[in-house]
């Protein structure tokens, strides 16, 4: 299966060349000369309309049609909020077994705060949203602050600065895995280079005597 995701974000020509795999079911590979038989079935997946993108010519009129064979039209988070707890927990249990610790616990105003939420980014701002909480929070339990949501207490607030937050969750993470850069980046979900970078930016030096 194949699955792709944004498909209006692709250019005209990766479309004609999209097109043209899903017709004769062959393609070239990159910098290559033979011809590769394919049998796939292709998922494709957008926020916006594909007609008004046709009409528009930003999208080809033939793969529209090739690729409307069944179509699912999922509603914004917004519109399904007894989705938005069930998918936080399994976010959560995901971030868990990532840093191998029990997973994070909403109290009832953090989950009001994500009850309430417009979600203008939908499953993917929830996902971040609550990566970025379960790194903040101290003791294993996410308040509505930690959610840095525009519609929690917490936009009134310091808890608001995003760079306070960063600092906050970095200096928790070094000092959970001893100060061992690899780890850190891991845990982060950056690159070591990244997390250099973001040490330098908040003035924290981490201790040259442990592992990096």
């Amino acid at each position: 299966m194949l699955f792709l995701d944004e498909v209006t974000e692709l250019t005209l020509d990766a479309q004609a060349k999209c097109l043209r795999v899903l017709q004769e079911h062959e393609f070239v590979r990159l910098g290559g000369t033979r011809r590769i038989r394919s049998n796939v079935r292709v998922v494709a997946a957008t926020n916006r309309d594909l007609r008004d993108a046709v009409t528009g010519g930003k999208f080809r009129s033939d793969l529209y049609f090739r690729l409307n064979v069944f179509n699912i039209h999922i509603p914004p988070l917004r519109q399904r909020c007894d989705d938005i707890i069930p998918l936080a927990a399994g976010f959560l249990r995901e971030f868990a077994d990532v840093t191998r610790r029990p997973p994070a616990e909403l109290t009832p105003k953090a989950t009001e705060a994500l009850l309430r939420h417009d979600w203008p980014g939908n499953v993917r701002e929830l996902r971040n949203v609550l990566q970025r909480a379960s790194i903040v929070c101290e003791d294993g339990v996410i308040r509505a602050e930690d959610l840095s949501l525009l519609s929690t207490p917490a936009a009134l607030g310091e808890s608001t600065n995003l760079g306070l937050i960063e600092r906050r969750a970095i200096e928790r993470v070094m000092r959970d895995v001893n100060g061992n850069k690899a780890k850190a980046s891991r845990q982060l979900g950056i690159s070591r280079t990244m997390l250099y970078v973001r040490l330098r930016k908040h003035g924290l030096e981490p201790d040259k005597n442990v592992e990096s």
